[in-house]
């Protein structure tokens, strides 16, 4: 190691046995080289093995491994303090002891971070294990991101490399009183104070492992820690960034995503003091900081909880988790160019949220296809006249004079696939809806039932089964999915010109309705030439070329013959 090396990478160590193996081997393996690396590795007092594999590396690569051995102190914060102490490089960089990096990752961060004089260099990150790991960030490298109009705010995790200059000019350290989340006021901080910001998404820089026995400290936080944790995180941020769309893009992710997991389906088996101390703690963040912007932005799921809990309403947001995890969502209420999605407490008096908490604002496609459900499909047939009849209930009620059910060509964009549904382009155009369409309330409560009779068209085509329906303000379009329901029969009709026609999911469980002569015309010989495998049109070719040049040598000895 030189005597200034180009990074020191910290790892704090709490009993991370056999994952902190790879990970300190991915340290040594990395291509920057060990002149340029310090390791500095805190045992927090593990009850593992973990302390003697650092001792074992540190004694196998002494000019690169410092190590320290101290008391348990309940969290990562104090143990990567200690080794901030004790860093020398010009950057800093911080690993999980149960995580591990690509073996360039660090060369090409303080690469980078020299090249555009970042202060911040943050590197792709990728789940392993099923970890989950936001990658919206990760689009492509940008040499100058801003905390305030990009997805850094979801990737607030220490994981980064810091220029040690900024780190000791301001004072950065980690609260050791927050057991929970306390890299967050740390790369914040550093965020706000960095003069560049740069992000590197062409090489996968750091693997996030998530261990078999779910031990990361993050996994282990129960309710109450993680709210008293994201409001510490709150106030120290507000402390950085004055009222106004700056703050809000950062807090946006603590609505989003840490107060939003305190509401999710484990809630409703929480003792109900536990639900009231949640509730009044959500409270509080939401009068200090969720603006009407912030409220506008958020989805109307999170939205109505959010305001279900500022509200004190226990009750009303217990049933509306455990409704949804029961039944999934609501069907939206259709009023003109709005839509609602009625959770309990929707306009009830008692409550008080007025209608913009339930109104729809986000795009809805997932949910829209949730709630598309094929109920029967069958032929009806009346002499050479063919129908096609459906019932399809869908996750809407109120003004449904909109939804209607159509056979369109051509397959949806694969950006349909994974919410199951699309918004169609302001410039499409539906197909038409033809046929018969009645629309009824379902009998349980759960959307509209539409009944269409559509005929069947004496055409070579495939066509997909769609709904399509004005959500406020917006077409969708819905594949209709057969989810294992029974198809009917394949039908022939027709007598003068037969035809058949099949009623089938394709490879992504849509209803398709093909229809085909029975019997195709034989082509005649210049079609089945066209038809004919390359290879023997080759060889035919060659053939016709042989026969042609055999003639001509047959014509010259004619000639020859004739003299």
């Amino acid at each position: 190691m030189t005597a200034t090396p180009d990074v020191t990478v910290v790892v704090a160590v709490y009993n991370t046995m056999p994952y902190l193996t790879e990970c300190l081997n991915s340290l040594v393996a990395q291509t920057i080289g060990e002149d340029r690396l310090q390791v500095v590795a805190v045992d927090d007092g593990s009850t593992d093995d973990s302390g003697r594999e650092l001792d074992r590396f540190a004694e196998k690569y002494p000019d690169v491994f410092t190590v320290v051995h101290q008391p348990n102190s309940g969290g990562p914060a104090a143990p990567s303090n200690r080794a901030l102490e004790l860093a020398t490089g010009r950057f800093v960089y911080f690993i999980g002891s149960d995580d591990h990096l690509g073996e360039e990752a660090l060369e090409r961060m303080v690469a980078c971070a020299d090249a555009n004089e970042a202060d911040v260099v943050v590197g792709k990150m990728v789940g392993t294990n099923g970890r989950y790991v936001h990658q919206k960030l990760y689009s492509g490298n940008q040499p100058d991101v801003s905390l305030y109009d990009s997805a850094l705010p979801f990737t607030l995790a220490n994981t980064k490399l810091f220029r040690r200059e900024l780190v000791e000019k301001h004072k950065l350290r980690f609260p050791e009183d927050l057991p929970v989340g306390s890299d967050q006021p740390f790369t914040i901080e550093a965020c706000v104070r960095a003069r560049r910001i740069s992000v590197l998404a062409d090489y996968t820089y750091y693997y996030a492992v998530k261990r078999g026995d779910a031990s990361n400290i993050t996994y282990r936080a129960d309710h109450l820690a993680r709210l008293r944790c994201t409001a510490r995180i709150m106030d120290h941020t507000a402390g950085l960034i004055p009222a106004g769309p700056h703050r809000d893009a950062v807090l946006k992710r603590h609505f989003e995503w840490e107060l939003s997991k305190l509401m999710l389906d484990d809630f409703p088996a929480l003792p109900l003091e536990t639900r009231q101390e949640i509730c009044a703690g959500l409270a509080a963040l939401q009068d200090t900081y969720f603006t009407d912007a912030l409220r506008d932005a958020t989805g109307v799921k999170r939205r109505v909880r959010l305001g279900l809990a500022q509200r004190g309403a226990v009750a009303e947001l217990t049933r509306a988790i455990a409704d949804e995890a029961e039944h999934g969502a609501p069907p939206f209420l259709l009023e003109g160019d709005r839509a609602f999605a009625p959770y309990p407490g929707f306009r009830d008096a008692a409550i008080g949220l007025d209608d913009h908490w339930y109104e729809v604002r986000e795009t809805v496609s997932g949910r829209l296809a949730d709630g598309t459900k094929l109920e029967s499909a069958a032929w009806e047939q009346d002499g050479e006249d063919l129908t096609l009849a459906l019932k399809v209930r869908v996750g809407i009620t109120g003004d449904t004079s909109s939804a209607v059910v159509a056979l369109a060509q051509g397959a949806l964009p694969k950006s349909a696939d994974k919410p199951g549904a699309r918004k169609l382009p302001k410039d499409a155009e539906r197909p038409e809806a033809v046929g018969e369409l009645t629309r009824e309330p379902a009998d349980d409560g759960t959307g509209t039932l539409l009944s269409a009779r559509i005929p069947v068209d004496r055409i070579r085509a495939k066509r997909g089964v769609r709904v399509y329906v004005d959500v406020a303000g917006t077409t969708y379009e819905i594949p209709v999915r057969t989810d294992g329901l029974p198809m009917p029969l394949a039908r022939r009709w027709g007598s003068t010109t037969p035809f058949r026609v099949s009623a089938s999911p394709n490879a992504k469980g849509r209803l398709v309705i093909t229809t085909a002569l029975l019997w195709e015309p034989k082509p005649d010989l210049g079609t089945r030439l066209r038809r004919t495998p390359a290879g023997l049109k080759r060889k035919l070719s060659g053939a016709k070329r042989k026969l042609s040049g055999a003639k001509r040598k047959l014509s010259r000895l004619k000639r020859k013959v004739s003299r």
